[in-house]
């Protein structure tokens, strides 16, 4: 079963996000964000590799940001760590400097879901800014239940690449 759901943003910085739920099932979605940045791509990938700065934080467990980090090198971690606790958000895979980065992330719900997430952020040049694409492949069984999780993830990961063009 697929379903093709498409929203488009308009941001603060006058740029816009497209995001789409490319493909939904009970063990698999995929999903795919993108946005056009007035940053230079290497002002926007150390913007990226600061999550603390654009990642919500009501998308944390700990309702700060300030608490993420982001270990850049394959097999470091996005992690969350406060007093009361700590949590690794994805691990990563793949370190393209200024160009790609991909992470093992099972991010919230998905943690307990017992998928795999894969999750891929890359930057290319355009005009005298920055195209930012997510995409993100999970996969599980169909007692996982992805495909009614898709569209709550898509929000997240769109309000995330919203954040990251963003020059606030």
């Amino acid at each position: 079963m697929k379903h093709l759901m498409t929203g488009t943003l308009l941001l603060a910085s006058s740029a816009t996000a497209h995001a789409e739920v490319l493909a939904a099932a009970p063990d698999h979605y995929e999903l795919k964000q993108e946005a056009v940045s007035t940053l230079a791509p290497g002002e926007l990938w150390d913007r990226l590799i600061h999550p603390e700065v654009w990642w919500h934080p009501d998308h944390t467990f700990s309702g700060a940001s300030e608490h993420l980090s982001l270990d850049l090198k394959a097999g470091g971690l996005w992690k969350e760590t406060w007093d009361d606790g700590s949590v690794v958000h994805g691990t990563v895979l793949t370190v393209l400097n200024g160009k790609l980065l991909r992470l093992d992330a099972p991010f919230g719900p998905l943690q307990d879901k017992g998928v795999n997430v894969i999750w891929t952020i890359s930057l290319a040049a355009e005009g005298e800014g920055t195209r930012v694409t997510f995409t993100e492949t999970a996969n599980g069984t169909a007692a996982s239940g992805l495909g009614e999780l898709a569209p709550a993830v898509d929000y997240v990961k769109t309000d995330a690449i919203t954040r990251l063009v963003s020059e606030d």
